[in-house]
């Protein structure tokens, strides 16, 4: 089993100021060597290390860890995409194959940037060079993240923690009826991971997630999700085990194929890994 989404980072106040006080179970350095254990005992082989910082250092900070973590079997970076000499700077990537894709975070950016043409012209650029692309944003962004995928239709995205929906509020009305647009595109994946950060931390309800899951999986089926934690973030919710157990719990009205497609095969196929 692979888990699609995870952060390292050695936590620097500034840096990484998003980690509020609200947060303090997360104010700390997180490595692979943190994970090996909970790994280990819920058969997770491997993980993809996705950018927590919007830098090229973070590329390298990846790669460092990659090369003596094993279980690091693919990195999601950060390259900018607005970039003037962008292919150039994709080439020179292109040279270290643990990188298999981009993000930019979107869901602090504004609609403008999502759909500005040098953006969406970096986003077909990627193709070159077998790159995939994370789509993270929140609920209220998905009518401008289709607008751009709609224009990059042999792009392979993955869209990151469902779309974040309103877990907490179970106001999911408009955010489904999006997700099922987004989904018609083949080209467009989900994640299922990263729903807790969108719960009331302490207090959500497993009615409350499988909701969200129901949307998710009718709309793109077991043959485009792939699992992922979000580690460490859920962290500030529960512990890992409890969103492994709550998504093997779900799963389980699928078939062993179907579960296997979830778990490991969308993942080798998607990111290459």
């Amino acid at each position: 089993m692979i888990d699609t989404h995870v952060h390292f980072w050695n936590f620097d106040p500034v840096r990484d100021s998003w980690i509020n006080e609200e947060m303090m179970a997360i104010r700390k350095d997180f490595s692979p060597k943190n994970l090996l254990r909970v790994y280990n005992d819920l058969q997770i082989t491997g993980c993809i290390a996705v950018q927590a910082n919007q830098s090229e250092e973070e590329n390298h900070f990846l790669l460092r860890l990659a090369e003596q973590n094993e279980v690091i079997k693919g990195i999601v970076g950060w390259v900018d995409l607005l970039h003037p000499n962008l292919d150039e700077r994709l080439s020179y990537w292109s040279n270290f194959k643990t990188i298999k894709g981009w993000r930019h975070v979107l869901q602090a950016e504004n609609s403008e940037f999502i759909l500005n043409e040098r953006f969406i012209a970096g986003v077909k650029l990627l193709k070159k060079y077998n790159y995939t692309y994370d789509l993270l944003c929140y609920h209220n962004q998905l009518e401008a993240i289709i607008q751009m995928v709609d224009q990059v239709p042999d792009q392979p995205f993955v869209l990151d923690h469902c779309g974040k929906p309103d877990v907490k509020s179970q106001d999911l009305a408009a955010w489904a009826a999006n997700i099922k647009i987004l989904a018609s595109n083949p080209n467009v994946n989900c994640k299922v991971s990263g729903l807790l950060a969108e719960a009331d931390w302490q207090n959500w309800t497993e009615k409350e997630l499988f909701n969200c899951f129901d949307v998710i999986f009718e709309a793109f089926g077991p043959e485009r999700i792939m699992y992922g934690s979000d580690w460490p973030v859920m962290l500030i919710s529960r512990p890992y085990e409890d969103w492994f157990n709550l998504v093997t719990k779900y799963t389980a009205r699928f078939s062993e194929a179907e579960r296997k497609l979830i778990f490991t095969d969308n993942t080798k196929a998607f990111y290459g890994v």
